[in-house]
């Protein structure tokens, strides 16, 4: 794999990660871009005891434009892109954009009205775009072993980059596929964040595994792992080195965690071997997914990513990918109302073991290429 690194006609980064050693790539952004956005700021809620950042020039992001004007595609003559290439394998850049930024603007005072209680500071952090492909009609789930190697190396490399920032404390790998999750455009791509503070949800996990570390002496999510694959119900599919599985108590209508049958913290500590090895399974695992509801309904998902913070909590850690959907039925949603968004408290209308019972029937009925078994 290559990789080269070039800047837009703003200053922004952008990174290919190409798989063939001989590419090059020369071509130049001759767009006449307005100044680089990041207005970002950070209020801290004191009653949740979480950081929210407050983006409004994101109000103005580029919205489910036509096919014809995807800035994620390839730039043509007449219509340049975010992607100066007249074709690519992987690319990367920082988000147009930004929820967070290197270059956010100094807030006006440590505090909001000057109060105490709602300390604020800049939205300082790293936003940036992944692009799986140059095809602007395909997805991942439809992409070729090989291309999803390049991808990881893509997750890894960020991983690692992001992670030296000054601040960034955490890096979150991300994808979000449909409209139905919030998708604003539709070319097959995904994202990174690196955060100025451990997110809450790794704060809480990381708190449950010192808990019981400190019951037990063993970690909790090689002992998650091992009792999933002891009770075999809801495992969905195994490989070598991982495991996907649907979770015991899963909150949403499908739900899958793909966990490394090795514990380690992050990307970058995989070996080649599990890297090898987790594209076939994923992408049975996603075409499965899309086979999961009669009449062809694509899923809506996130596909997220789970790794260490930079700094902290890296001995109770463990890397795994969460993938869940908001579908529940071909033609239905979940919502999140009164109890999940109020209250926390999840209710979910399916089984567990349900729906592991049906992707694994799909998984194994499908080849890594697509076709049938």
């Amino acid at each position: 794999m290559k990789k080269t690194t070039t800047r837009l006609a703003d200053g922004r980064e952008l990174i290919y990660f190409d798989e063939a050693d001989d590419v090059v790539r020369d071509a130049v952004d001759e767009r006449d871009l307005p100044a680089r956005s990041g207005g970002s700021e950070l209020r801290y809620d004191a009653v949740m005891d979480e950081w929210v950042a407050l983006a409004s020039h994101r109000q103005t992001r580029t919205f489910l434009p036509p096919a014809d004007q995807c800035p994620l595609c390839p730039s043509r003559p007449g219509r340049p892109s975010e992607i100066p290439a007249s074709a690519y394998d992987v690319a990367v850049f920082e988000n147009r954009f930004p929820s967070l930024s290197m270059d956010a603007p100094a807030v006006v005072g440590p505090t909001v009205d000057g109060a105490e209680l709602f300390a604020r500071r800049p939205g300082i952090g790293r936003c940036e775009v992944v692009c799986f492909t140059s095809d602007h009609g395909t997805s991942f789930g439809s992409l070729t072993p090989s291309r999803v190697r390049t991808v990881m190396e893509a997750w890894v490399d960020r991983t690692l980059e992001l992670s030296d920032l000054p601040g960034v404390e955490q890096v979150f790998c991300f994808e979000n596929r449909g409209e139905e999750i919030g998708v604003t455009l539709h070319h097959p791509h995904g994202q990174i964040y690196g955060y100025p503070f451990v997110t809450p949800r790794t704060q809480r996990m990381l708190a449950s595994a010192e808990a019981y570390a400190g019951r037990t002496s063993r970690n909790l999510f090689e002992d998650v792992l091992a009792a999933e694959r002891t009770a075999g119900v809801r495992v969905v599919a195994e490989t070598e080195y991982w495991t996907a599985f649907v979770p015991a108590a899963a909150r949403w209508p499908v739900e899958v965690h793909l966990y490394p049958r090795r514990r380690v913290p992050d990307l970058p500590a995989l070996t080649d071997a599990e890297r090898d090895d987790f594209g076939p399974l994923y992408l049975r695992l996603l075409r499965a997914c899309d086979r999961y509801f009669d009449g062809g309904v694509a899923l809506p998902y996130i596909s997220a990513w789970h790794q260490a913070p930079v700094r902290v909590g890296r001995d109770l850690a463990a890397l795994h990918l969460e993938v869940f959907s908001i579908r529940r039925a071909a033609n239905k949603l979940k919502y999140l109302a009164g109890s999940e968004s109020a209250m926390g408290v999840w209710i979910n209308d399916v089984r567990p073991e349900d729906v592991a019972a049906r992707l694994r029937d799909l998984v194994d009925a499908i080849d890594v290429d697509g076709a049938p078994r």
